[in-house]
């Protein structure tokens, strides 16, 4: 499993921070390529008096490979949808991590706790 000297507890809070800087340096970056290419347009992107719900003939807010591909293309949706995903994956690598230490440390109990919020984070992710 994990090497011994590894300090779980550690391990844990640095994923948190790591994850949550990451993802805020990524948005931020992507609001920096909104100022660049919309700066002065006031509706450049989207227009926003009027909210709207992204819908499947816009898959560049839902697909996950619209957004990866725009996050390699430099779009600033893509940046900032990838910002807002890796915020979404941090807590998930969370409960990962979690799962491995207790069944490292044989707690069987909170494995299989762990394993079962795994299992509906998964599952309701997945879901239509």
């Amino acid at each position: 499993m994990l090497p011994k000297h590894i300090d779980m507890q550690l391990l844990l809070s640095r994923t948190l921070r790591w994850g949550v800087g990451i993802s805020c340096v990524v948005a931020f970056v992507g609001g920096l390529l909104y100022l660049l290419h919309c700066g002065n347009e006031p509706f450049c992107l989207a227009d926003y008096r009027q909210f709207s719900y992204a819908t499947a003939a816009d898959p560049s807010y839902t697909s996950l490979s619209a957004i990866l591909g725009g996050f390699l293309d430099f779009t600033p949706v893509g940046w900032i949808q990838t910002g807002v995903l890796l915020l979404i994956l941090t807590p998930i690598l969370r409960v990962v991590l979690s799962f491995f230490s207790f069944v490292e440390e044989r707690d069987w109990l909170y494995a299989a706790i762990t394993a079962v919020v795994l299992a509906v984070i998964i599952s309701n992710s997945l879901s239509l």
